[in-house]
């Protein structure tokens, strides 16, 4: 969590210094931007306490996530009693997973014609607004990789890290950037800590926990995404906001699915705490498909 929360402050503060707007369909919609840091956090706070029922058909993805916490909790203290319900939830776990993967692979028919829409309004240029993006996120993911992630390493083994940060580097990070799933890269992982020489009780255990909830990745996606969105409809946002949205992204990190793209549907959260409508969110969300196609 640290790791990733590092990973999205990085992120907003490279968007502050390069600040990146591009053009979206409905820009000049009507929108209620937050006042400040007390109204995002109120807003927020609404958001978390909003009935399932009004969630869903509201689609208010801040209190749908906080929902299924809920019920995931409910449902874990349940299991305990149950083996049958802990194969239940397993299967249901599957399913879902499953189900996303299929919307995910559907993804380059969509990003076919959100390809032909853009060129066929705005000509082939109108691609390098969107190629632009490129520079901001890769630009921070090179920095956290080499920089940060050393020093939080650092933190805790009190030892020069980069011997071990260049060989992950090299033998995981590669695979892990040209695939974008993090669980495609469970198997390179296992073998690279076996190489290591490291206990298997323990990594046959970290590393598809961590394919799950170590994001970092997912959490800069998200952010730089959601203040393109920012930027683009002239929302002011100060610092104490761009804070509060690196925890949001930290958080909504966590429960990324592991597949190639699986980040993107996590944008319309991000940009609820903006006032931003679905229907922009979801303008930003097929750019981030084609960025990622790019």
């Amino acid at each position: 969590m640290i790791g990733t929360f590092a990973a999205a402050l990085v992120a907003v503060l490279a968007s502050f210094i390069v600040p990146i707007e591009i053009t979206l369909n409905s820009a000049n919609t009507e929108i209620a931007p937050p006042d400040g840091i007390g109204q995002v956090l109120s807003n927020l706070l609404l958001k978390l306490v909003d009935s399932p029922v009004n969630a869903l058909l509201t689609a208010n993805y801040i209190g749908i996530l906080s929902w299924a916490v809920i019920f995931g909790i409910a449902m874990r203290e349940a299991s305990k009693t149950s083996k049958n319900s802990k194969e239940l939830l397993k299967t249901i776990a599957d399913v879902t997973s499953k189900i996303v993967e299929w919307i995910i692979n559907l993804a380059p028919f969509g990003i076919l014609g959100l390809v032909f829409k853009t060129i066929s309004d705005k000509g082939v240029g109108s691609l390098a607004n969107y190629g632009i993006l490129l520079v901001p996120l890769v630009t921070t993911m090179l920095f956290v990789a080499p920089v940060v992630n050393p020093l939080i390493a650092f933190f805790f083994m009190r030892r020069n890290p980069y011997s071990l940060v260049w060989n992950c580097l090299r033998v995981s990070g590669v695979t892990a950037f040209f695939t974008r799933s993090s669980a495609a890269n469970i198997p390179v992982n296992m073998k690279l800590c076996h190489d290591l020489g490291l206990n298997p009780d323990t990594y046959s255990v970290s590393i598809p926990l961590g394919s799950t909830i170590n994001m970092a990745g997912v959490a800069i996606t998200i952010n730089v995404l959601t203040l393109v969105a920012v930027n683009t409809l002239g929302i002011p946002v100060d610092f104490a906001t761009a804070f509060v949205l690196s925890v949001v992204a930290a958080i909504s990190a966590c429960g990324a699915s592991g597949i190639a793209g699986g980040s993107l549907l996590l944008i319309p959260v991000a940009c609820s705490l903006f006032g931003i409508s679905n229907d922009i969110a979801i303008q930003v969300v097929g750019v981030g498909f084609v960025i990622g196609v790019i």
